[in-house]
């Protein structure tokens, strides 16, 4: 571990995002030194990045959260992955390092369309800049274009020996093509190509039907108390 020193609180216990009716309590670390390399260590002991803040789950009733990534150099696609990149072979993407108001613009369609019900509605350009931007590790963003039109965008914490998929949002009238999917195919690619060994996906929350698509990338690990292991060789966990 880094050597510089590190506090770690704990919040109140507060409604759960992703089960309902449970609380839901997290670690958070509270340094002001923070850089990408502890990062890093920090997100292989199964800690997030949102925003300048760094949170792990501990929820003393449930351990329905479970750290996952994608070794990249053995993932294999699986058949509706191919189809998902030979229907979408037409669009492009490239990476940028700046936002912009088009970012937004488009943060704010989808939230509004997909997640109206939800803890992120209604969307702000201040809640988009505090949840997805960072001080101490400005992150990557993976354009996603139809011709010129940009119709998504991946947020992805570009790390020494990883990529860190922080959010991934896109146009709304391009439900049917799968881009959630895509934009997690292109940052695995995108890994594989600088040499990284692995995309952190978050948390799998097999309770939560938004949450339990992360098992499809395959091979993927879990971390566990004996550390990361192979998930597919791992029964799901419920609360």
């Amino acid at each position: 571990m880094n050597s510089k020193s590190i506090s770690v609180g704990i919040s109140k216990p507060f409604d759960c995002s992703y089960i309902e009716g449970n609380q839901e309590q997290l670690l958070v670390i509270q340094e002001e030194q923070l850089d990408a390399q502890l990062f890093e260590q920090l997100l292989s002991m199964g800690f997030r990045r949102n925003g300048n803040a760094i949170y792990k789950p501990r929820c003393p009733q449930c351990q329905a959260c479970q750290s996952i990534r994608v070794p990249v150099h053995s993932f294999k696609l699986s058949k509706r992955q191919k189809r998902t990149l030979r229907n979408n072979q037409l669009l492009h993407w490239k990476v940028v390092t700046k936002t912009t108001l088009e970012h937004y613009a488009l943060y704010a369609r989808y939230i509004n369309a997909r997640h109206h019900d939800g803890p992120m509605f209604p969307p702000s350009q201040s809640q988009f800049d505090d949840f997805l931007l960072c001080d101490w590790l400005p992150p990557t963003f993976i354009e996603l274009y139809d011709a010129d039109k940009l119709i998504g965008v991946a947020v992805t914490d570009n790390l020494t020996h990883s990529l860190s998929a922080i959010y991934s949002y896109f146009d709304p009238e391009y439900e049917k093509h799968s881009l959630g999917s895509l934009m997690i195919l292109i940052q695995c690619q995108l890994a594989k190509s600088l040499g990284k060994h692995f995309v952190y996906l978050g948390y799998q929350i097999d309770e939560n039907r938004k949450m339990s698509y992360k098992r499809q990338y395959r091979p993927y690990q879990i971390l566990t108390a004996e550390g990361w292991q192979n998930g597919e060789q791992l029964h799901p966990l419920s609360c």
